[in-house]
């Protein structure tokens, strides 16, 4: 999922692990936090958790 983006949230193109703020809001992330989750889970079964705690309305990004 290098590359891959909502909105201005992007996961890193060199490393998936990270995301980079292209002008992205909470909700960019959080959306693209729960797509990479979802994907992940589909094609390989393994879990993804943040190793961010986040905080605020939209918290937990814990379900797919």
């Amino acid at each position: 999922l290098k590359g891959c983006a909502i909105g201005g949230a992007q996961a890193s193109e060199k490393h998936a692990g990270f995301l980079v703020n292209r002008g992205g809001t909470a909700a960019d992330f959080l959306a693209l936090m729960a797509h990479v989750q979802r994907v992940v889970l589909e094609k390989t079964g393994v879990q993804l958790m943040p190793e961010v705690r986040i905080l605020g309305e939209d918290a937990p990004c814990t379900s797919v």
